[in-house]
Order: structure tokens, then sequence, then C-alpha cells
């Protein structure tokens, strides 16, 4: 028992010894923003490089005084590279383009649709000059912003007018606020939704001032329902697009045109909010029937509001089209000052809106609406030649091949539905797949994809041809950093 003491005692000191010394060892900061101000390649501000310092330098402290410092003593020379690292990292901005291989076509947290040339075009001239953003040309005088684009939503929807807002659970809120107030607003039981950020239904109309009815049963309600629940309180028959959420099987719900007629017997308004809403009929490329917003204003809905950023395919944006009369209501409320749009929507959007103009040239032109319909046979090709590509850039480093799998539409539309597709597989040859994934999203340009049946896939449906070539760069550079372990 003693020789143990003993034995415990000297192997303590040796450790703290250990420790004094490899703490003595850490470079000092001074010294090490001097060689790093001289070096060429360090393009930073003084205080980011004196940050990046002290806190690699602290990390290493602490991880000396926890024992779990690796390896022995390092020269201020073998110091510099993890310096200059860290300082690239710092430099990179909080939002970042990212390579979306996930097959997911709106995907919410890779930023939903992405933007046209000529939208993107337009955001860069919105920014850099001078705009007619509330200014009437015509007259010279000061005009609305929402003119801009109110005309075109009309044309494009056959609506009476149009108000366009920062997303559709404002379109949603501000719409319920103007016309529902202190009033009863009827929704089948079976629309209560929540969709993603926690956004739901009964929450947003309490907060609007409404007052919910709730009416059917969750996977049935029909018009006497809402017939039944009419009171001399109720202001708005309401219908909901589910989202993401499905019922199957003996299910029931009331059409857009029963609805209208009920209300207009007995002088209601009805609202629809059809989230994902498409200008375009996509059951003509295969996917299931989904009504468009030209549909939902024909049969007669008095107020519908719909995404831009979704099926669209532009901005994030909430549109609200609909009866003149009420528009003009709603666009009077003064929370639309809250809600109102930027210059960078208004011009984006327009540019896009004006795709639909052509729809041949929507199509090919808007990017959500050309990987939603490319065909498989397309997609195998350009997934062939993107592996061939590869394979001779990564060699036995990195193995890839194709496989067929299937993609999503995303953003809540069409939640059931798979789009046949095809993916390039990586087969890394020195690290796992769960280190290669997290690798591949610590990217100077992040390439995100799935892991799947123990492969690692990305999707060519939401690969962009133009990014092939840094695709390849990319991963070379991964490769070549002999970064091989966990």
């Amino acid at each position: 028992m003693q020789v143990e003491r003993h034995l415990l005692f000297y192997l303590n000191k040796y450790r703290m010894n250990e420790k004094n010394r490899l703490l003595k060892s850490l470079p000092k900061v001074d010294e090490c923003i001097a060689v790093l101000r001289g070096d060429p390649e360090v393009q930073a501000p003084q205080r980011i490089i004196k940050t990046v310092v002290q806190e690699t330098i602290d990390r290493e402290r602490e991880a000396i005084l926890g024992c779990n410092h690796e390896g022995g003593e390092w020269s201020l020379a073998e110091w510099i590279p993890i310096f200059k690292k860290n300082i690239a990292r710092k430099m990179l901005p909080n939002f970042r383009r990212v390579i979306n291989g996930t097959g997911v076509v709106i995907h919410t947290n890779l930023g939903r649709s992405i933007l046209s040339q000529t939208a993107t075009d337009k955001l860069a001239e919105a920014g850099g000059y001078y705009s007619n953003l509330e200014f009437d040309l015509e007259t010279g005088k000061r005009g609305s912003r929402y003119s801009l684009v109110e005309e075109l939503v009309c044309y494009l929807t056959g609506a009476e007018a149009a108000l366009v807002v920062n997303n559709n659970a404002a379109a949603v809120l501000i719409a319920l606020d103007t016309l529902t107030k202190n009033k009863e607003a009827i929704v089948s039981r079976g629309q209560l939704v929540e969709i993603g950020g926690s956004f739901r239904i009964p929450d947003v109309m309490a907060k609007s001032g409404a007052r919910l009815v709730e009416v059917g049963a969750t996977n049935r309600t029909h018009l006497y329902d809402y017939e039944q629940a009419i009171s001399e309180e109720t202001a708005l028959l309401l219908r909901v697009h589910t989202s993401n959420f499905r019922i199957i099987g003996f299910t029931s719900e009331v059409s857009a045109e029963d609805m209208v007629a009920l209300a207009k017997k007995n002088g209601l308004i009805t609202m629809e909010d059809l989230g994902s809403g498409s200008l375009i009929d996509f059951s003509r490329f295969g996917f299931p029937k989904e009504p468009t917003v030209q549909e939902i204003v024909q049969a007669g809905v008095d107020v519908v509001t719909f995404s831009g950023d979704k099926l669209l395919g532009g901005p994030q944006a909430g549109i609200i089209v609909g009866r003149k009369d009420i528009i003009n209501r709603i666009k009077k409320n003064p929370l639309n000052r809250a809600l109102r749009i930027d210059k960078f929507t208004l011009s984006s959007l327009e540019s896009v809106l004006r795709e639909y103009l052509d729809l041949d040239k929507a199509l090919k032109n808007v990017p959500t609406l050309r990987m939603l319909t490319l065909s498989a046979e397309e997609l195998k090709k350009r997934a062939q030649r993107l592996a061939r590509r590869l394979t001779k850039k990564l060699g036995q480093r990195c193995r890839s091949f194709i496989a067929p799998t299937v993609s999503r539409v995303g953003g809540g539309a069409l939640p059931e539905f798979n789009i046949a597709s095809w993916a390039i597989v990586l087969v890394p040859s020195t690290m796992t797949l769960n280190t290669f994934e997290k690798r591949l999203r610590h990217l100077p340009i992040p390439i995100i994809g799935r892991i799947e049946n123990d492969r690692f896939l990305l999707d060519v449906r939401t690969l962009q041809e133009r990014e092939f070539g840094d695709l390849g760069v990319l991963l070379d550079e991964l490769f070549d950093t002999g970064a091989n372990s966990d």
C-alpha cells in the first residue's frame, strides 16, 4: 500500500511537471502576431489576428490543464499554420453559399428557391443604384412600391388586386387581422396544422384577434359542419393548405366552390392559405394534382395567400390576391408598414414573375421549375458526366459512381411524392462516412449531401451544372489536406 502511495505521488508530480513544461512552451501572443502580420498570405485586420491567436492558445492551455493535450512541445513555426487556418476560418462570412446535393429542391434550411440569373442581376442593380421604389415616373410625385408588381400579379393570377408582404405567415396574419379581428373564423379541424419553425395556424389566428371556431373531425369535414357553425359573430370561412401533413384513407374536405357558395349565401368572406402556391399545374409533369392560384381565384375565393419562395421560385414574400375592395382594406392596415417588402424583394420578384409571361421560358429560366421538371434520363446523363469528372480528379482517394435515387419537392409541397432521380455515390478511402460528411460541411464552400444505406449521396437534381467544377476542386482540396481520421 505504501509503495502504491509513493508511486501515485511521483506520478502526480510527473504530471504536474509535464503540465508546467507544456504551459511554459506555449508561444507568446505578441511574437505570434508579429510573425503573422509580416506574412503576405494573412489578409486580416490586426484585431482579428490578435483574437484568433489568443483563442487558439487559450484552447491549448485548457487542453493541457485538462490533460487532453496530445503530443509534445510545438515550435513557433509549427504554430503558424494553425493560426493561419483559424484566421481563414474566422474571416469566412456567417451567411455563406453552399452546394445542395440533398435532392430537396425547395430546401427551407438551405434558403428555399434559388433565383434566376436575371433576378440576381436585378438584385445587384437594386442595391448598386437608386431606383423608383416609391417614385411615380409619370407624375414625378411619390408613388406606391406595391404598384410595381401588383398589375403583374393580377395578370398572372386573374385576381382583381394584390398585395405583397414579407412572407406568407405575414400575409395570413395581416389578412386575418383586417378581416376577422374580434370576430369568428371557421376552419376545418383537419387543417389546423403546424409547419416549419413552429408556425401554427391557431396561434397566428389568435395573434390576429380572430376567434377560432373548429368544425368537423380530424379526417372528415362536411359542408353542413360549416353551415351549423355560422353565427352572427362569424366573419370568415378559412381553408388552409396542410403543407407537410397528410391524412389518407377515410377523408373528406369541402371544396373551394362549395365554401364560396355557402359564404355568399350568408354574406361572409372566404379565404384560402395555399402555402406553397403555384402558378403552374405540375400534374402535366407527372406530379399529383394540386390547385393552382388561378384555379382558387377562379373558384371565387375572396382572399388567397401564398409564398413567393416556394413553388413560385422567387424571393421570400407573402403574396395576397383577391377582391379589390378586400385587398384595399388590407393595404390600409397599419401592420402593412411593419410587414412591407424592400427593394430587393420587389426587384427580384418582378423579374421572376415576368418569366411566367412565357411559360416555356419560365420552365427553362426559373431554377426551381427547371429542377422539378428535369427528367430522370437527363439527370442520369448529368450524373455520368460528373462521375467521370470526379473519378479523373480524385482517383483512388475517393471512388465515385452513380446510382438511382429519389428527390423531394420540399417547402411543404407534395410531401408524399418521390421524384425519380440519380445521385453521385462518393466512397472515401481514408475516412469514415460520418467524418467525410462533417468535413464536407466545413469546406470553404460547404457541400451538403446525405448518408443513405451506408452510402454518401449527392443528388444531381439539385446540383447546378456551374457547380461541377467547384465540386472537383473542393473535394481535391479536402483529400489533399491529409485529414484522414475522426
